[in-house]
């Protein structure tokens, strides 16, 4: 049997993703088939699209991601939908469930069905939000997530978060907020009551002037984009404090010089561990409405093309989600 899948046939910019009948993937005796009813344009789709990545990691990413074009030539790294087929050894699911999921490396959620892992990164739906809503959760939800964790948060600390309109920025606030934390928020002028209205304690315009003299010193100082240079962001963490940059994997010279000769901690971007339970933790979060996912704008699959473009422009609020089916 077929489905219809947006495959992106090379890098290159927008139009490369077309449209194509492809053969539907049957789930193996561990898997579970997924009839996808809404994806997302990540960061990561447009820059594996593009090829947009560091000149320093050019080639061992290229070499990785595809010589002349992606390995994995169907893009989408987050999914709700359905179960629509279960493996015979599949016990935490059955045909019915509603589901949300992180793809991972596999990606494929730009189709109407995919196959995943049942001990992946899957759990049930929250009841209480859509599908396009829920799909916009297992990436940015569950980086936020780890990395407040990991950054050891707890209630009474101060944490800075740049970047703090991003789907990465605002799970963070949310999450920051939740575990007790006074938050204190950056980004542009248009997104500031978006920011307010997620909890943030203050909003800081980084357009305005020399934003910086209107901060104080933070426990965590927590990027969502990289885009505030580290000399400048370590004036501003406490003498114990956390730096965590959730976009880069490698420390500067800089960073490593101040985690050797400083009691300052950096923490820089992994991808989180392979399991359910962060989703799981999320999905109680939503559905106790102590989180919400953002959404800036919705499209359908066949209007993939128009929805990188917009990504792709850098100014996105919360999530852009895909209806598939």
């Amino acid at each position: 049997m077929e489905m219809k899948a947006v495959v992106c046939t090379k890098y290159g910019p927008p139009e490369v993703l077309q449209f194509k009948e492809v053969k539907r993937p049957e789930p193996k005796i561990n898997e579970i088939q997924v009839k996808v009813r809404a994806t997302t344009v990540t960061v990561a789709d447009y820059r594996i699209r593009s090829f947009t990545v560091p000149a320093s990691v050019w080639l061992p990413a290229r070499i990785a991601l595809g010589l002349r074009k992606p390995k994995k030539n169907i893009l989408g790294v987050e999914l709700a939908g359905e179960v629509d087929a279960v493996g015979k050894n599949v016990k935490r699911f059955k045909k019915g469930d509603q589901v949300f999921a992180s793809t991972l490396n596999s990606f494929g959620a730009y189709a109407e069905y995919k196959c995943l892992p049942e001990n992946g990164q899957i759990a049930i739906k929250p009841a209480n939000i859509s599908f396009e809503a829920a799909a916009a959760i297992p990436i940015g939800g569950r980086t936020a997530l780890y990395y407040l964790r990991k950054s050891g948060i707890r209630s009474g600390q101060k944490v800075l978060i740049y970047g703090a309109s991003g789907s990465v920025g605002t799970y963070a606030v949310q999450l920051a907020k939740h575990f007790g934390a006074e938050v204190t928020g950056i980004c542009s002028s248009t997104n500031l009551e978006l920011v307010k209205s997620l909890g943030a304690d203050q909003v800081i315009d980084y357009t305005e002037g020399d934003y910086t003299k209107k901060l104080d010193m933070y426990d965590v100082v927590f990027l969502a984009v990289d885009k505030w240079p580290f000399s400048v962001c370590k004036r501003f963490l406490k003498k114990e404090g956390i730096y965590v940059n959730v976009t880069q994997p490698l420390m500067s010279l800089q960073m490593f010089w101040t985690s050797m000769f400083s009691k300052k901690k950096i923490l820089m971007g992994v991808d989180p561990p392979d399991s359910s339970e962060d989703l799981t933790f999320l999905k109680g979060l939503v559905e106790e409405n102590f989180l919400k996912p953002i959404i800036d704008r919705s499209y359908s699959l066949s209007e993939i093309v128009e929805a990188h473009r917009y990504v792709e422009k850098g100014h996105k609020k919360g999530n852009v989600v895909i209806r598939v089916i």
